[in-house]
């Protein structure tokens, strides 16, 4: 999947480095942002082909930043997944109103993100 870009969120500055150099080893390009105040603006101006976007950050939630990318035509169809280390069964509802594709429970395995992604850029 190389030349693929890839937008992670997370404000866990050092996760977020250990995740990029792994997609990174991968094969795709990475989009780190640790800031979900900036993710809508920084994804209209790459447009990445997948975002992997924690849920639970300060200032804007996982799930107000799926929504308002829904919102952009430009964005909308930008396949999404989430990742939570606070996942609730409640959870599983709303990914699928915000089209999230899958949500990875932290800790996860490197590789199952990996599969997580190219299952995603299959569908």
């Amino acid at each position: 999947m190389a030349n693929k870009k890839v937008m992670i969120v997370d404000d866990d500055a050092e996760f977020l480095e250990e995740l990029n150099e792994t997609m990174s080893a991968s094969g795709y390009e990475m989009i780190p942002v640790n800031d979900s105040t900036t993710v809508v603006d920084i994804a209209s101006r790459v447009k990445p082909d997948l975002i992997i976007l924690d849920l639970k950050m300060p200032g804007k939630s996982g799930f107000q930043l799926a929504e308002e990318i829904r919102r952009l035509p430009e964005l909308e169809k930008i396949p999404i997944i989430a990742m939570s280390a606070f996942f609730k069964e409640e959870y599983a509802f709303l990914l699928s109103i915000f089209g999230i594709k899958k949500c990875l429970k932290k800790p996860f395995n490197p590789l199952d993100v990996i599969t997580a992604v190219e299952t995603a850029f299959k569908s």
